[in-house]
């Protein structure tokens, strides 16, 4: 009697948890280290200024368009999907809303590590049990990949996704997506759904862009396989109904609902989603509101001052924002100005379309207004890539739109969280 007594409680409690209308998570943190593209053939000043401008549609100098030689065009990868062994789509579109996440311990941690000469960083994700290097790019919010409907001329080097080989794979009938980047590189393709998991942080549902062109950079570039974007949903290329972020899916199962970037120079660093490790970083962390209504991790940017000086005003209410996807700084024109007045030979060098200087020159340090607290770039991370023999292209350089952009020669100086759980960026100088 006592026997079937307890096998009636173990079946009361299969019931239970079978009626459960969702899976319960504990909340997480995740780390992901970064690795290096061995691939990469040397930093171009000009290019990287010309790919920040394409990037957010910015006025392009001539002097840039000019000395950014051998741009690359988007050409088109397009062939018919193969329908060839193992290659069946599952049916079912997901919309928003369905994805679902989990964290086993509340964080997730990946190692970033940069390309030669640190113009790009790559962290592995693992989609539908498969492992791809992607670029994590806090100026964007769509996440594509190289996949098997590309042609093998398309993918050759690459690591490609087969949605065929994923038994969590679906696909959403009659979604597509177009993004744009510098230099003139996309990707376009159509959209499934997949489990995304990042050092443990796990989002089941998650919208994943399958790439049918890609642009020749792209395709080049044969350690990085796609990008993960990072920016909020609102800026999702998916067509007819935008997506959600690994991010913005992810952050309700995190210990904290943030993630961090610690991007530094000619070394593996990490992104870590649910936690700040404090060990990264050096005084007390400054945090700052930002404004998301266009999309982008925002904030007030107007003062600025040199290895540690009078602060200056550049321009009243001028407005940055923080960018893992893009290399330079792009910073007022006054900022620029300013700084290279300071460096013995620099010069605005129009046939290099950009601030250049002696490659011997001593650079000071660069403090900049991040919301009303002053953030330090080390002068050493401003000498961004050699010119020639005796010139080195500065790593910050004149924005000519009104928004200025601080991208990883920010990041290599600064250990920067991105909390959307208030929509607040903290950062603090690298140990």
């Amino acid at each position: 009697m006592q026997s079937f007594a307890k096998l009636l409680l173990v079946y009361g409690l299969l019931a239970l948890a079978s009626a459960s209308p969702a899976k319960i998570h504990k909340r997480g943190v995740y780390k992901v280290e970064r690795v290096p593209n061995p691939n990469f053939t040397g930093r171009n000043g000009p290019r990287a200024l010309l790919k920040t401008l394409r990037k957010y549609r910015m006025p392009i100098p001539a002097g840039v368009a000019n000395a950014a030689q051998g741009q690359n065009e988007m050409i088109s990868k397009r062939q018919n999907r193969r329908k060839g062994k193992g290659h069946k789509n599952k049916g079912g579109a997901a919309a928003n809303g369905q994805a679902t996440a989990s964290a086993a311990n509340g964080t997730g941690l990946v190692t970033n590590t940069p390309e030669a000469n640190d113009v790009e960083y790559l962290s592995p994700v693992n989609i539908g049990g498969q492992t791809l290097n992607l670029d994590f790019d806090s100026g964007s919010s769509d996440l594509w990949v190289f996949n098997t409907q590309l042609s093998n001329a398309a993918t050759q080097g690459h690591t490609v996704f087969d949605p065929a080989q994923s038994k969590t794979f679906q696909l959403m009938q009659g979604a597509s997506f177009e993004i744009s980047y510098g230099d003139g590189s996309g990707a376009a393709g159509n959209v499934g759904t997949d489990t995304v998991d990042i050092g443990g942080a796990t989002v089941t549902g998650q919208a994943v862009e399958l790439a049918t062109a890609v642009s020749k950079s792209f395709v080049q570039d044969t350690n990085n396989n796609g990008l993960l974007g990072l920016a909020f949903s609102q800026l999702n290329t998916v067509q007819p109904a935008p997506q959600k972020t690994f991010f913005d899916n992810v952050k309700s199962s995190l210990a904290e609902p943030l993630f961090t970037a610690d991007l530094r120079a000619q070394a593996a660093g990490a992104y870590e989603f649910g936690a700040i490790d404090t060990s990264k970083f050096t005084g007390a962390m400054a945090w700052v509101p930002v404004n998301t209504t266009d999309g982008f991790w925002q904030f007030t940017s107007e003062q600025f001052a040199i290895n540690g000086g009078k602060p200056q005003t550049s321009t009243a209410g001028a407005q940055a924002i923080a960018d893992t996807g893009t290399t330079l700084l792009l910073a007022d024109p006054a900022v620029a100005q300013a700084y290279y007045a300071q460096v013995d030979g620099a010069v605005d060098d129009q046939q290099q379309g950009g601030f250049t200087f002696p490659c011997n020159a001593q650079l000071p340090d660069l403090q900049l207004d991040v919301g009303g607290n002053m953030a330090t770039v080390k002068g050493t991370d401003i000498n961004f890539a050699q010119v020639d023999d005796q010139t080195c292209f500065g790593g910050l350089q004149a924005t000519p739109a009104g928004l200025q952009v601080y991208g990883d020669i920010f990041f290599k100086s600064n250990f920067v969280a991105f909390n959307g759980g208030n929509n607040s960026l903290g950062f603090a100088q690298h140990v």
